[in-house]
């Protein structure tokens, strides 16, 4: 008979294959750094919660055909201790066989005890069974928002991601690129790319910050939610961390901006490649600064060679990127489920702070590899 039960260590090296045949088509092993990874992750991270395990789906043989991850993370709604859980990848080998599977995993993980479940990453079938069971989609947490500032090696780029010998073509790219750019007048807007002359920020200046300083930012910067994180000890500091290494994205960049008095109005967090797109994984900016902050981050991007800036919208900033030619993807869907309709409530109406650091692109299984540990 088939059974669902909480992830055990010696489940991991099952589950690391399992995510190997369904995520990345291949009956290959999974490197020890992978597994290894699995287990930092789901078992021995700072802030789980013994409580609220990732589960598997064995089959009557007792082999595992199905998983979803869960990490959990402490919150609170205006000042009330919350427990909230994470959902991560879901998976199933041979649906045909039991179409259910799926489901009853979803299911199971949403029953448990804690107050609020959610997940940044589900597609569409998904979020079929996250709204079949109570569960509601958040479409202003739930678009991918680009701005293309150079856009010969951005389109490159997207033709390189599938087809490498294209990369030749950079140095042509480059040359029509800037002449493109230079033609741009200070402050023009354009969907065809930014103006290679920096648009002034007034009394806001950036500055470069290593982890320890965004995290001593996050709390100040997003005070104003009333759904928020709060960290359990080490987490944050270990979340960052891992997020600085996606070599698939390329090298980490944080930075504040301050007025000129050095009080903190936004903070951004991006990976680069040279000449790629520069992937946001978390923008933070007080009531009022979200348009300003978007433009430090663009031209940020611009000035380190980035071929357009690519991130995840949250509600507090997509009033502000209306009227910046910024466009919209859907690539999955930001869901939320609670027995406590006040929470979802606080989600539809923009109040609760979750994507990037608080959710899971932060993770390795986004951007990383596994090649050693």
């Amino acid at each position: 008979m088939s059974d669902i039960r909480s992830l055990a260590v010696e489940d991991i090296p099952a589950v690391a294959r399992l995510f190997q045949k369904v995520f990345r088509n291949s009956a290959e092993e999974p490197p020890p750094a992978f597994i290894e990874y699995l287990r930092q992750l789901y078992i021995d991270a700072p802030g789980n919660d013994p409580e609220i395990r990732p589960l598997v789906y064995s089959n009557d043989d007792g082999r595992i055909s199905g998983f979803v991850g869960a990490n959990t993370l402490a919150m609170t709604y205006r000042g009330r201790p919350l427990r909230a859980a994470i959902c991560g990848s879901l998976m199933v080998e041979g649906h045909e066989s039991d179409p259910m599977a799926g489901a009853r995993l979803l299911k199971a993980f949403l029953a448990g005890p804690q107050d609020l479940s959610f997940s940044e990453t589900a597609s569409e079938v998904s979020t079929q069974m996250w709204t079949k069971l109570r569960g509601a989609v958040l479409p202003q947490y739930s678009l991918d928002w680009i701005r293309v500032i150079r856009p010969a090696s951005f389109g490159l780029d997207l033709v390189a991601s599938r087809f490498g010998p294209a990369r030749a073509l950079g140095p042509l790219a480059h040359a029509f690129d800037r002449r493109h750019r230079g033609k741009l007048r200070r402050g023009e807007l354009r969907w065809s790319g930014v103006p290679d002359a920096a648009t002034t920020q007034g009394p806001l200046q950036v500055a470069d910050i290593d982890r320890h300083g965004f995290a001593e930012l996050f709390a100040p910067l997003t005070r104003q939610f009333a759904v928020q994180p709060a960290w359990a000890e080490g987490q944050l500091d270990h979340i960052l961390e891992d997020a600085e290494k996606k070599p698939e994205f390329g090298a980490p960049v944080l930075a504040a901006v301050r007025t000129r008095s050095g009080a903190p109005v936004g903070a951004f967090f991006y990976h680069l490649q040279p000449g790629g797109t520069a992937r946001v994984l978390q923008v933070l900016a007080l009531p009022g600064q979200a348009g300003s902050i978007l433009d430090c981050l663009i031209e940020h991007a611009a000035a380190r060679g980035a071929a357009a800036v690519r991130g995840r919208t949250q509600p507090a900033l997509l009033e502000a990127m209306m009227g910046r030619r910024i466009g919209f993807v859907h690539a999955a869907s930001t869901v939320v489920h609670s027995r406590e309709e006040e929470l979802v409530d606080a989600f539809r109406h923009a109040q609760g702070f979750i994507n990037g650091l608080a959710g899971e692109h932060w993770s390795r299984l986004i951007g990383g590899t596994f090649n050693r540990i």
